[in-house]
């Protein structure tokens, strides 16, 4: 049986003693478009990565055509109800390992409570046994409200320029670094402008948050 998941911040367990990192799932831990472009191959679709979005670049491998948008929703429901096999972006296990001693962690992933399990049973299989909160929309509130219960410094790490942008909103003394885990997927947006840092691997996230945590010792 998988562990439980959070649905509110207020109810994740944190030391208030220890700095905050809170971490998105997909393309950030988890190599999302891989694995979808996986479970599309085996429906004789592939994914076209032509932009920073999954509608409209799902495709016929027959004859490449683009499918509807209603399809790629129900496509993407399905997937991501059954899903607990993603890979984990590289160094993200030992990066987010190495600094768990000294950090709170936490996942922060926009996905439903049906879907939460799968995911709880993902990271658990990569060893990233972190509390998931199941969160809905933009980020920057459960940020905030992450980062008023713990130490500072506090991090927060995402792909989508939105939630770092919210979370510049709601929570401007929190550290935010924007990470692709995708290589194909890095070209296809610039560096988010709300963000301390474009780290081009988690090699690079780690040294900044390593950094910033010498800085108040």
């Amino acid at each position: 049986m998988s562990r439980d998941f959070h649905i509110h911040p207020s109810t994740v367990p944190l030391a208030t003693e220890k700095p905050l990192l809170v971490v998105d799932a997909d393309e950030v831990i988890l190599r999302f478009a891989h694995g979808f472009d996986r479970f599309l191959g085996e429906r004789a679709l592939f994914l076209d990565l032509t932009s920073y979005r999954l509608h409209g670049n799902v495709r016929r491998k027959d004859d490449r055509s683009a499918v509807l948008d209603v399809e790629v929703t129900a496509l993407l429901d399905e997937f991501r109800l059954e899903l607990d096999w993603l890979e984990a972006v590289e160094h993200a296990s030992d990066v987010l390992g190495g600094l768990s001693p000294q950090m709170n962690i936490v996942v922060l992933s926009n996905i439903s409570e049906a879907q939460a399990p799968a995911r709880a049973r993902n990271l658990d299989k990569l060893g990233l046994t972190f509390p998931l909160i199941a969160n809905s929309g933009l980020k920057g509130a459960a940020v905030k409200a992450l980062s008023a219960r713990a130490s500072k410094p506090a991090f927060f790490v995402d792909d989508i320029p939105q939630h770092l942008a919210s979370a510049a909103e709601s929570a401007p003394e929190v550290y935010r670094i924007h990470l692709i885990g995708d290589e194909r997927l890095k070209p296809l947006l610039p560096p988010a402008p709300h963000a301390h840092l474009r780290a081009e691997h988690w090699r690079e996230a780690d040294a900044f948050i390593r950094e910033k945590l010498e800085e108040v010792r």
